[in-house]
């Protein structure tokens, strides 16, 4: 059974600067609910109710969202706010959260290795930080489902153009059903015509404790850094590792452009603005 999740969440998001100079990337609202939440919550549908988040320097918002703010629901209270107060209250009751800095940005491998006391002998989920996924079924109880039928460790991959493989960690291996491979390779950003597969990693993942050994062992790679990727190829020596092709959306947070077309898709998934909205934008067009 997974009971527990990993959402690694220190970068600095310099893509996102200025706004990142004071804040976490991973608080920036998709119209008024921080990316963070949308993972966490992600999580929570899961099943998972005992969370570890990886932080940083200057992530202390993050740990304040989830937090109590009395003042703020008194203030609330007074303005006979019912539904708001709920929603305040969710956020503080959504799971058990816990925070750990990583002292130093040394990639998504040392940052995973940081989770090593929390999860001890258990199999645990990662959903990284700044990518939301949306699906019917969520996709962390998806790849859960995947690592209770194979006892291995378990990818999410999606399928990308063929042209833009080179933009993301891409697996290749020999299926045991339509949605699931038990994989040989992981490659990191390969070139076109050397990838394996169109499959890409998709920020989720159930690890087993053999990850923490592995990361011991991997050798600082890509950007001077412990790569998640790499540290999962001695694993692979050691044991099968299946991937699970997704059922749902991924919205990369990472760049300023498909942060502007994550709200815009989740602007017109909201009842009380989506048909105003969806006029707006139909003018915007016109005017084009």
């Amino acid at each position: 059974m997974v009971r527990k999740a990993v959402i690694p969440a220190a970068g600095f998001g310099t893509r996102f600067l200025p706004a990142t100079k004071a804040q976490p990337k991973e608080m920036l609202p998709i119209i008024d609910t921080p990316v963070i939440q949308y993972v966490v919550q992600e999580a929570v549908d899961s099943g998972i109710e005992d969370i570890l988040i990886i932080s940083g320097k200057g992530k202390r918002s993050m740990e304040d969202h989830f937090d109590r703010n009395f003042e703020l629901e008194s203030r609330i209270v007074e303005k006979e706010e019912e539904a708001l107060y709920n929603q305040l209250r969710h956020i503080e009751n959504m799971a058990n959260i816990h925070f750990i800095r990583q002292r130093e940005l040394n990639g998504l491998g040392d940052a995973i290795y940081y989770a090593r006391f929390h999860c001890g002998s258990e199999p645990f989920a990662v959903l990284l930080g700044d990518t939301i996924l949306n699906s019917a079924i969520p996709v962390t109880q998806q790849i859960i489902d995947a690592y209770e039928q194979y006892g291995h460790p378990v990818i999410a991959v999606e399928t990308v153009p063929h042209d833009k493989v080179n933009r993301y960690g891409i697996v290749g291996g020999e299926k045991l059903s339509e949605k699931v491979l038990r994989l040989t390779e992981m490659v990191e950003k390969p070139d076109i015509d050397k990838a394996p597969s169109n499959l890409a990693i998709a920020g989720r993942y159930i690890l087993t404790p053999e990850i923490f050994p592995a990361i011991e062992q991997t050798i600082r790679g890509k950007g001077n850094e412990i790569q998640l990727t790499d540290a999962l190829r001695i694993v692979l020596k050691q044991e099968d590792i299946v991937a699970t092709i997704i059922e749902g959306k991924r919205y990369d947070i990472g760049n300023k452009l498909d942060f502007l077309k994550t709200t815009v898709e989740f602007a017109l998934k909201r009842k009380e603005f989506a048909a105003p909205f969806a006029e707006y934008l139909k003018e915007i067009v016109k005017g084009l």
